[in-house]
């Protein structure tokens, strides 16, 4: 830390026991996927300096929704515990500024358009002349061979991702959040991980590529496995599953059941408990393919008993019986239901007071002995120009001697 600095408090700090205290990322990535990967690695201590334009993060503008200050929901719920610096690249000050972060980073992150690091001397070949450890970290919509944007919404569709998604009479539907920008930050997280682990044993660091048209055929699985294997492309079937049956949502006397029957044995609960213990003999029903096939059939079956009793109703008992069985919640009731059952979804974050500032949903990753730190909220634009690296212990010095340390551009 520089003396242009305040002290940050613990939630800004390297503490014992994070896995990745002391990584220092020099973080130029926008909107979500990037963003992701880098709020991932800071949740476990990584000292992660987001570098911006003047405009900032172009999702520091997408509103509505905003939090009670009036910012982006967007922007701070993939940004947290991150320090901002603004560097305009087209500035000889700034990208002096980005030039030097990247040169003494242990991971360098971006997605741009492919091509455009190098044209500013930020390129993998550019920056590892200078820093041979560093893991750098390129994520693009279709390869680095495409100079095609990757927005999640493109990338779902062209990815064959909304070609299986909606109701089977319905149009393409694309997923309720972006799914595909996510898993494209987690393959990020991942890669970083696994380079610096190898890092340990060469004493090198590495170029990984991630993309999200790549990332989406990897995460089709079951359905891209069955495209490959039998010439056939799978269709939309609403809240079906292909290979299961039942295995999908049920109208009940008031509200929608989903019911995830996964095996014989939980069938023949599921036929007891609803009073209709002929269906498991039923030959049309007595495997999980003669299911599969007649799933039109079985629906019609269960919904006629379904439909005779409130969803709450049928929930308890299949719980009962261990039969898988949920409500279509809201998010709010989602979060409900994990508090209900113990889990800790939601974390407090403070800001560099220390002072509580908003609330967010907690990293899903729940190591013992190396919980994630105490989230910071979001910087705002720029709102540490001055910074420096933070040190790698409390007693370490400045990454950079104090003396010739730059002035951002404001």
């Amino acid at each position: 830390m520089t003396h242009h600095e305040p002290p940050m408090p613990l939630a800004g700090a390297p503490l014992p026991g994070t896995p990745l205290a002391g990584i220092r990322v020099a973080d130029f990535t926008r909107i979500l996927a990037g963003p992701y990967a880098t709020m991932m690695l800071a949740d476990f201590g990584a000292d992660v300096v987001k570098i911006e334009s003047p405009l900032g993060d172009d999702t520091r503008r997408w509103l509505p929704p905003a939090d009670e200050h009036g910012d982006s929901t967007y922007f701070s719920g993939v940004n947290r515990s991150k320090r901002s610096v603004v560097c305009d690249l087209r500035t000889p000050q700034g990208l002096a500024t980005a030039r030097r972060l990247a040169h003494t980073a242990d991971v360098v992150i971006e997605n741009f358009l492919p091509g455009t690091m190098e044209r500013f001397g930020l390129g993998d070949a550019a920056v590892r002349a200078a820093n041979p450890g560093v893991v750098y970290c390129s994520i693009t919509g279709f390869g680095p061979g495409s100079d095609l944007p990757g927005y999640d919404l493109l990338v779902q569709a062209v990815g064959g991702l909304m070609s299986v998604t909606g109701a089977a009479d319905g149009p393409p539907t694309k997923a309720g959040v972006a799914l595909v920008d996510v898993l494209t930050g987690l393959n990020a997280f991942s890669g970083i991980l696994l380079a610096l682990r190898a890092r340990e044993t060469t004493g090198l660091g590495d170029h990984l590529d991630v993309d999200l048209l790549s990332t989406l055929l990897a995460a089709l699985t079951n359905q891209a496995s069955s495209a490959l294997a039998t010439g056939i492309d799978p269709g939309r079937l609403g809240n079906a599953h292909p290979s299961i049956a039942p295995y999908e949502l049920f109208d009940c006397q008031d509200r929608e059941l989903v019911i995830a029957v996964g095996n014989d044995r939980q069938f023949a609960a599921l036929s007891d408990e609803l009073g209709r213990p002929d269906l498991a003999a039923d030959e049309r029903f007595r495997s999980n393919a003669q299911r599969v096939s007649h799933r039109d059939a079985l629906r019609h079956e269960l919904e006629s008993v379904l439909r005779t009793a409130p969803a709450a109703h049928w929930k308890q008992r299949l719980d009962a019986r261990d039969v898988p069985a949920g409500l279509v919640n809201t998010i709010s009731e989602a979060v409900a239901l994990a508090e209900s059952l113990g889990a800790h979804p939601v974390q407090q974050l403070v800001d560099d007071r220390g002072e509580v500032a908003g609330r967010q949903p907690a990293n899903p990753i729940h190591l013992a002995g190396s919980p994630p730190r105490l989230g910071r909220a979001a910087p705002a634009l720029g709102q540490h120009d001055d910074a420096d690296w933070l040190p790698s212990t409390p007693d370490d010095e400045p990454a950079h001697d104090p003396g010739t340390h730059r002035q951002e551009p404001r």
